[in-house]
C-alpha cells in the first residue's frame, strides 16, 4: 500500500508534477505559435476586432502566463515569496478556465438569438462560476529545500468549482444542442460546425474536468491533489480558442440555401472559378434565384458578385470574409 503522505512519496510526485508540467508548457506554446497568425491579423488591422473576441484573446493569454509563471516556480533557484507567486499563477489560471466556458456561453446565447430568458440564465451561471474561481487562495506555498514547495490545497473549494464547471459545460452544450438539433429553417455548413465543435468542446472540458474534480476528491496529497487541474485548464482553453478560430475563418464552399425570415445579417461568399456559374437561392415568402456566369458578366464587372441576406449586392471593400449565421442562428459578430 502507497504512503502517499510519505517524504519520499512526495518527492516522486512533485518530480513527476514538475515533469508533466515542462511538457504541458511545450505543448501549449506549439499550439499557441501554429495558430499566431489568427491573432496577428487582429492586431495588425487586417481583421476588425469585435467585442466578443476580448475573452478569446484574455483566456489565450492568461494561460500562457499562468504556465510561464509555473515554469519559473519550478525551475527557480533564488528564493522568492511563493505564496505570491502561485496566487499570481492561480489568479491567470482561474481565468483561463472560467473564460474558456465563457466563449461558450457567448456561442449558445447567439444560436438563441439572444433570448433575454437564456442570456440571463447564462450570465448568473457565469458569474457564480467565476465567484468560485475567484474564491480565494486555495494553496499554499513555502520556499523548502531551495524550491517552492506546494504545502496544503483547499480540495473543497476546488472540487467544487471543477464540478461545476463541469455542470456548466453540461448546461451550455445541452442548450446549444437543442437549439441547433432542432432548427426551425433547415440546417446550414455553418450550423453543422458549430454543433459538431460544440460536442467536441464538451466531451473533452467535461473529461479533463472530471478527471482533475477526481484527484482532488481523493485528496491523496498537496501535490497530487492538483496535478490534474493544469491539464484541465489547458484542454477547454485549446479546444474553446479553436471553436472560435474556426467559425471566425469560415466560409461557404460552393451553392448553399439559406432560409432568411427577415432582418438577417448573414454574409457569404464561396470559392468561383471564373468559368463556374453561382446559384443562390434565398427565402423570404416567395423564392428568388439569382444566376450569375462569365458569359453573362461584363468585362468591367466582376465575375463573382457578393449579395447579403436581403439581396443587396456587398462590396468588395466591404465584405466581411466572418459568415454570419442568419437570425434564426445568430453568434457574436466575430
Amino acid at each position: 500500500m502507497v504512503d502517499w503522505q510519505s517524504e519520499t512519496e512526495l518527492q516522486a510526485d512533485s518530480f513527476a508534477f514538475n515533469n508533466l508540467m515542462h511538457t504541458l508548457l511545450g505543448l501549449y506554446v506549439w499550439e499557441f505559435f501554429t495558430s499566431l497568425d489568427f491573432d496577428w491579423q487582429f492586431f495588425s488591422g487586417k481583421k476588425k476586432c469585435r467585442w466578443p473576441l476580448i475573452f478569446y484573446f484574455a483566456g489565450r493569454y492568461s494561460l500562457l502566463i499562468a504556465l510561464i509563471g509555473i515554469a519559473v516556480a519550478l525551475n527557480i533557484k533564488t528564493e522568492v515569496d511563493c505564496q505570491a507567486l502561485y496566487t499570481f499563477i492561480q489568479l491567470f489560471g482561474n481565468a483561463a478556465i472560467g473564460l474558456a466556458s465563457i466563449n461558450l456561453s457567448l456561442r449558445t446565447m447567439a444560436v438563441w438569438s439572444q433570448n433575454r430568458y437564456i442570456v440571463g440564465f447564462l450570465i448568473i451561471v457565469i458569474l457564480v462560476h467565476w465567484s468560485f474561481l475567484l474564491h480565494g487562495m486555495l494553496l499554499k506555498a513555502s520556499w523548502i529545500d531551495n524550491a517552492c514547495v506546494i504545502t496544503s490545497t483547499n480540495n473543497h473549494i476546488l472540487a467544487i468549482s471543477f464540478i461545476y464547471s463541469m455542470v456548466f459545460d453540461l448546461a451550455v452544450l445541452s442548450l446549444t444542442a437543442w437549439k441547433l438539433a432542432f432548427p426551425a429553417s433547415g440546417r446550414s455548413k455553418l450550423v453543422t460546425l458549430v454543433f459538431k465543435d460544440g460536442l467536441i468542446y464538451f466531451v473533452i472540458a467535461f473529461l479533463s474536468n472530471m478527471l482533475a474534480t477526481i484527484f482532488m476528491l481523493l485528496n491523496l496529497n498537496a501535490v497530487m491533489s492538483i496535478i490534474a487541474n493544469v491539464p484541465a485548464a489547458i484542454a477547454s482553453t485549446i479546444v474553446a480558442c479553436r471553436v472560435v478560430r474556426r467559425l471566425s475563418n469560415f466560409t461557404f464552399q460552393g451553392p448553399e440555401q439559406f432560409s432568411n425570415t427577415g432582418g438577417s445579417t448573414l454574409a457569404f461568399r464561396g470559392n468561383a472559378t471564373p468559368t463556374s456559374a453561382r446559384h443562390i437561392s434565398l427565402k423570404s415568402g416567395d423564392n428568388i434565384h439569382i444566376r450569375m456566369s462569365d458569359a453573362l458578366a461584363s468585362p468591367s464587372e466582376p465575375s463573382v458578385m457578393e449579395y447579403d441576406s436581403g439581396g443587396r449586392i456587398v462590396k468588395s471593400n466591404e465584405f466581411d470574409h466572418e459568415a454570419q449565421i442568419n437570425c434564426e442562428f445568430k453568434r457574436p459578430p466575430y
